[in-house]
């Protein structure tokens, strides 16, 4: 349910507008540019996945509209949505503190999606950010996931 004054965003369409790819990296470049499209004008300030490869630390992967920090520690709001495997909103990035990976200081709110194998464990995240505090909301993030299964990208 979105909260009073929240910001209506196009999931139908998106959902809609999902096609199958030949690959994961294929889906994730052909999702990012969708996400990018329709949630853009919304408030989203970037969108974005990373992947982990090996060890304690996420690698960029495809994403919109401008550069971002790579690779990232596992201390930060995409490492912990990944470590525990669940879909983690911050309303405030400044609540994070120390925790927090600042890829761009006009950031204020983030959510993130792990991105889950059949076998459950978690080879990825879904990262977007807003310059507004409060931009996103549990509706955001059960609708996204939506989209992620659908996109194949995600069990």
């Amino acid at each position: 349910m979105n909260r009073p004054g929240a910001v209506v965003r196009p999931y139908a369409d998106i959902l809609a507008a999902v096609r199958p790819a030949a690959s994961r990296d294929a889906a994730m470049q052909s999702l990012v540019d969708l996400l990018w499209e329709r949630l853009h004008p919304t408030g989203v300030s970037w969108v974005g996945f990373y992947v982990h490869q090996f060890g304690d630390e996420l690698i960029l992967g495809p994403r919109r509209d401008k550069p971002a920090c790579s690779p990232i520690g596992m201390h930060g709001a995409c490492g912990r949505a990944w470590r525990e495997k669940s879909p983690l909103i911050v309303r405030d990035v400044a609540a994070l503190g120390e925790n927090y990976i600042a890829c761009d200081p006009r950031d204020r709110s983030e959510l993130v999606l792990p991105l889950i194998e059949p076998d459950g464990r978690c080879w990825g995240v879904l990262d977007l950010d807003s310059h507004e505090a409060g931009a996103f909301s549990d509706d955001d993030a059960v609708q996204l996931g939506t989209i992620l299964r659908r996109a194949g990208l995600t069990a």
